[in-house]
């Protein structure tokens, strides 16, 4: 991966198993208020928009 992100999209119960070996991987839960090391809250990407 040259400069790519990997983003997974789940709910607040996600886990890191999918996306454990991959380097610039994040997670993009629902139903999360504050992001937390790779946990990202899915209502931020609103604001990509």
């Amino acid at each position: 991966m040259n400069g790519e992100y990997v983003i997974e999209v789940g709910g607040n119960n996600k886990t890191n198993r999918q996306i454990k070996d991959l380097n610039m991987s994040y997670i993009a839960a629902d139903d999360l208020e504050y992001g937390y090391g790779n946990k990202i809250p899915l209502w931020l990407f609103g604001f990509l928009y």
